[in-house]
C-alpha cells in the first residue's frame, strides 16, 4: 500500500505540472495571436515641412508620412499645434509602388498651418498610427516691408538667394515667389539667365497661400540650384512674369479678354570666393555634408576561400553638390586578389532646396591565394561650407583571412574507407558520412537528414568529376598510361595551346593553357593556382589578362596572339620552391572557364 500511495502521488504531481505547463503554453500562444495584428500593421512614421522658412501671413504644409501601414489611419491629435499655429486645412493621399517585386505603400496626411507669431517655432512630436514623429523647426520671419508697399498690386514677385557669400563650386539656393490675387487664366514665368553659373531647377513648384498687408494672395514658389564657376560678384538679373488675369467686374473677361498682368523679381547679388590657396591638387569638393562608405564585408563567422568572390559596394553621397562634380569610385589593385568592378550607379536628388549627389558602385573581389587579404584605406578630402573647414572622409583599411579553396589543402584522415579509396576527396569524406546517421538517430531532427543528403550529393558529384577528368586525360593522350601524363601528352597539349593562342577565343585559350599545365602539374586546378606557381611575370600577366576577358571586361588589355604564344613558347617558368603535389585534394567545386 505505501508503494501504491507513492506511485499515485507521483502521477498526480506530474499531471498537475503538465496542466500548469499547458496553461502557460496556451497563454503564450494567446499573447502571440493578439500581437500578430500589431506586428503586421507596424508602420514607419515621419514628419516633414514643405519649407523651412516662411514669413508672417504665409502658410506652410506639415506632411505626416506613414510607410508600411495597412489602409487609412485616423487623423492624429493636432491640439499641440494650436499653441503657435492656426490649422487651415487637412488632407490625405496614398500611393503604392512595386520595385523589383517588392511592394511598398505610403499614406501622407497633410496639415496646412499658418504661424501666429514670428521667430523659431517648434512643430512638436505627434502620435500617428501608434508611433511618434520627431520634432521639427520652422523659421518665421516678419512681413517684408518692400512687399507690403506693393500690396496695391494684384501680382508681384519676390526673390531670395542663400547664402550671399559662397565658394566657387558651392551650390546656392535661388528662390522665386509669384504672388497673385484673384484668378490668373494664363501666364509664363521666365527662366533665370545667369552667366558663369550651372543652373538647374530643384523639385517642382510649391503652391500655398500668404497674407500681405491684410490681403490674401496665392503663391507659386520655384527653387533653383546655382553652382558658380568663377570667383567674384555674381549678378542675378530680374526674372519676369507675363499673364492674363480674370476681372470679375468685366463681362468680357469671361470670353477670353482678360486683363494683361506682369511682374518682375528684384535683381540680387552674391559674393563668390576662390578655393583656398593652400588646397593643393586634390579635387575641390565644397559640400554641406559628405559621406563615403564601403559595405559588404563578410563577418568573422563567415569563411572566405580562394576563388570565392567578395561582393562589396562603395557609396559616395554629398549634400550641396550635383553628381557630375563627384569623383569616380574605384578600388586599388590588391595583392593576392583580382577586382572586377560593376557598372556605376549615379543620381541627383534634392533635400529641400539642396541637391544631393550620389555615386554607387559594386565590386567583386576574387582572392587568388590563401593568407591575409588587405584592402588599404581610402580617403577623400572635401571642404565643409557650413563650418569653413577642410575635412576628410575615410574608409578604413580592412583585412580578412583567406582560406585555401575547399579541398585543396585538406589532409586525408588516418582511417579512410577502403571502398572509396580510388578518389582522395571521396575517401576524406567517408568518416563524416559514417558519423552522420548516429547524430540523426540521437537527435531525431530532419536537419540531420538534410545534411546527410547534401553530403551524399557532394560525394556523387566528386565521383562524377573524377570519372570525367580521368576520361578527359585518357582521351587527350592515350600514351599517358595509368601512371599520369607523359611527355608526349604534355607536348600535344602545348601544341594545342599555341594553336589556340593565335586565335581570338579567350575562353578556349585559357582552357587549353590550363589543360597543358595540369599535364605537368596535376595539382593545379584553376588559373589562380597556375599564376601563383609561375615565376615569370609576363606569364602571370598573360593569365590575368585572359581571366579579365573571360569575366566580360571588354576594356581589358590582352596580349596579341603572337605575344601570348611567345610568353609560353619555352614552357612554364615554374617557381623553384614549388613542387607538384599529386596527392593534393581537388577543389570542392572544380570548374572550367567557358
Amino acid at each position: 500500500m505505501p508503494v501504491l500511495s507513492m506511485l499515485l502521488s507521483c502521477v498526480t504531481a506530474k499531471v498537475k505540472r503538465a496542466a500548469i505547463h499547458g496553461r502557460v503554453v496556451q497563454g503564450l500562444c494567446l499573447l502571440l495571436f493578439l500581437a500578430l495584428p500589431l506586428l503586421a500593421h507596424a508602420a514607419d512614421v515621419r514628419a516633414t515641412l514643405d519649407r523651412g522658412t516662411v514669413q508672417m501671413g504665409e502658410t506652410v504644409t506639415l506632411n505626416l508620412h506613414v510607410t508600411g501601414g495597412s489602409g487609412s489611419v485616423a487623423m492624429p491629435d493636432l491640439t499641440p499645434l494650436l499653441q503657435d499655429f492656426d490649422i487651415l486645412g487637412r488632407s490625405q493621399s496614398s500611393s503604392l509602388s512595386i520595385v523589383n517585386g517588392r511592394s511598398s505603400s505610403e499614406l501622407v496626411v497633410g496639415v496646412v498651418l499658418q504661424p501666429r507669431h514670428a521667430g523659431m517655432l517648434t512643430i512638436p512630436a505627434l502620435t500617428v498610427a501608434g508611433a511618434r514623429t520627431a520634432p521639427l523647426q520652422l523659421q518665421v520671419a516678419p512681413s517684408n516691408p518692400a512687399a507690403a508697399a506693393a500690396m496695391h498690386r494684384s501680382v508681384f514677385m519676390e526673390a531670395q538667394v542663400a547664402p550671399q557669400q559662397a565658394w566657387v563650386g558651392q551650390q546656392l539656393s535661388y528662390v522665386l515667389r509669384l504672388y497673385y490675387s484673384g484668378n490668373i487664366t494664363s501666364g509664363a514665368l521666365d527662366a533665370p539667365q545667369i552667366d558663369g553659373v550651372q543652373l538647374s531647377q530643384v523639385g517642382g513648384d510649391l503652391r500655398y497661400d500668404a497674407e500681405r498687408g491684410g490681403r490674401d494672395y496665392h503663391v507659386i514658389e520655384r527653387r533653383y540650384a546655382l553652382v558658380p564657376q568663377h570667383a567674384g560678384t555674381l549678378a542675378i538679373p530680374a526674372v519676369g512674369f507675363q499673364g492674363q488675369a480674370l476681372d470679375p467686374g468685366d463681362p468680357d473677361s469671361f470670353f477670353g479678354a482678360g486683363a494683361p498682368v506682369s511682374a518682375s523679381s528684384p535683381p540680387l547679388t552674391a559674393q563668390i570666393q576662390a578655393p583656398p590657396a593652400d588646397w593643393g591638387k586634390a579635387a575641390w569638393l565644397p559640400a554641406r555634408a559628405l559621406t563615403l562608405t564601403l559595405e559588404g564585408w563578410p563577418d568573422a563567422n563567415t569563411p572566405v576561400r580562394v576563388g570565392q568572390p567578395i561582393n562589396l559596394t562603395m557609396k559616395l553621397g554629398a549634400t550641396g553638390l550635383p553628381v557630375d562634380t563627384l569623383p569616380a569610385l574605384s578600388l586599388p589593385a590588391l595583392q593576392g586578389a583580382t577586382v572586377y568592378p560593376d557598372q556605376p550607379f549615379t543620381s541627383t536628388a534634392n533635400d529641400g532646396p539642396w541637391l544631393v549627389g550620389t555615386r554607387q558602385r559594386a565590386f567583386a573581389v576574387v582572392p587568388e591565394q590563401a593568407g591575409t587579404l588587405t584592402v588599404p584605406a581610402t580617403t577623400l578630402r572635401w571642404f565643409d561650407v557650413t563650418s569653413g573647414q577642410p575635412r576628410t572622409a575615410e574608409i578604413p583599411a580592412h583585412s580578412i583571412t583567406v582560406l585555401p579553396a575547399a579541398g585543396a589543402a585538406a589532409t586525408p584522415p588516418q582511417a579512410a574507407a577502403p571502398a572509396v579509396s580510388s578518389s582522395p576527396a571521396v575517401a576524406a569524406s567517408a568518416p563524416a558520412v559514417a558519423a552522420a546517421p548516429a547524430g540523426v538517430q540521437a537527435h531525431g531532427t530532419p536537419w540531420r537528414w538534410i545534411a546527410l543528403a547534401s553530403l551524399l550529393l557532394w560525394l556523387l558529384s566528386m565521383l562524377a568529376w573524377w570519372l570525367w577528368r580521368r576520361r578527359t586525360v585518357r582521351g587527350v593522350g592515350a600514351a599517358a598510361g595509368a601512371g599520369g601524363a607523359t611527355g608526349d601528352t604534355a607536348r600535344q597539349l602545348r601544341q594545342a595551346f599555341l594553336a589556340a593562342a593565335r586565335g581570338s577565343d579567350a575562353p578556349a585559350q585559357l582552357r587549353s593553357l590550363l589543360a597543358w599545365a595540369q599535364a605537368e602539374r596535376p595539382a593545379i586546378q584553376h588559373p589562380g593556382a597556375l599564376a601563383a606557381a609561375l615565376a615569370d611575370e609576363a606569364q602571370r600577366q598573360a593569365i590575368a589578362g585572359l581571366q579579365r576577358r573571360c569575366y566580360g571586361d571588354a576594356a581589358a588589355t590582352v596580349a596579341s596572339g603572337d605575344e601570348l604564344a611567345a610568353a609560353f613558347k619555352r614552357g612554364f617558368a615554374w617557381r623553384a620552391a614549388d613542387k607538384a603535389d599529386d596527392d593534393a585534394l581537388p577543389p570542392l567545386y572544380p570548374f572550367k572557364v567557358k
